[in-house]
């Protein structure tokens, strides 16, 4: 008995091994080749060669408020319209004041407005950053990339201490990439007051009329020296 139940066991069949079928992994490696292309063409799209900006439209108060500050600054926002003989005036800077505030809207509304870079730049400001999205069609004749459009990203810290403006660029950025510091001079994180203040030239010039700057979330706000 024991004879026939070992020469059953040893003629039984080895058990089917467990794993993928070739369809299975045909299948596997099909949806891994769409969901690579599609996350691909939505970087792609998005990041690399993305639509034009939607330009800021401001509403009638806030356009009138925009008014009112560029016309405190000099700049005609009647385009010579108003219909108004100019009146000669004394000069005087008595009640004139020093400050100049812009928020994020009116920043990018002024670009929709009076630019053609409405659809091309875009301005955000937060704490102590001040950063510019800027989209750079190329050439047709442009090697690979002709006719595309390429997405450009740049920060700038801007703030004030020491009784002075600090201005560092924090970097820029190509289709999301960060550019290396080499490529850029050697300016990243770099005090630009304080390293080419020192000479007679613009930053100096900038730094002795600026008696305060800051910027917030959505605000930038510059105070000028007498």
């Amino acid at each position: 008995m024991s004879e026939t139940t070992e020469n059953k066991t040893a003629a039984a069949p080895p058990p089917a091994k467990k794993g993928f079928s070739g369809l299975h992994v045909f299948g596997i490696v099909l949806l891994t080749i769409v969901a690579t292309v599609g996350i691909g063409y939505w970087w792609i799209s998005n990041y690399v060669f993305p639509e034009n900006f939607d330009p800021v439209t401001l509403n009638a108060s806030e356009q009138d408020s925009l008014n009112n500050k560029l016309n405190t600054l000099g700049i005609d926002t009647q385009g010579g319209e108003s219909g108004r003989p100019l009146q000669p005036v004394p000069y005087s800077e008595k009640g004139a004041s020093r400050e100049v505030r812009f928020s994020e809207r009116e920043l990018n509304g002024m670009l929709a407005k009076n630019t053609d870079l409405a659809q091309r730049l875009a301005v955000d400001l937060s704490d102590d950053l001040l950063s510019a999205l800027l989209l750079v069609p190329l050439d047709e004749g442009f090697p690979v990339l002709g006719g595309r459009t390429l997405r450009v990203n740049a920060g700038v810290e801007l703030s004030f201490a020491n009784g002075r403006p600090l201005v560092k660029l924090r970097g820029v950025s190509l289709m999301g990439v960060p550019i290396p510091n080499a490529w850029l001079g050697n300016l990243k994180n770099v005090d630009l007051v304080n390293e080419f203040g020192a000479n007679p030239g613009f930053w100096q010039s900038f730094a002795a009329g600026v008696d305060y700057i800051r910027v917030e979330d959505g605000q930038l706000l510059v105070r000028l020296k007498e």
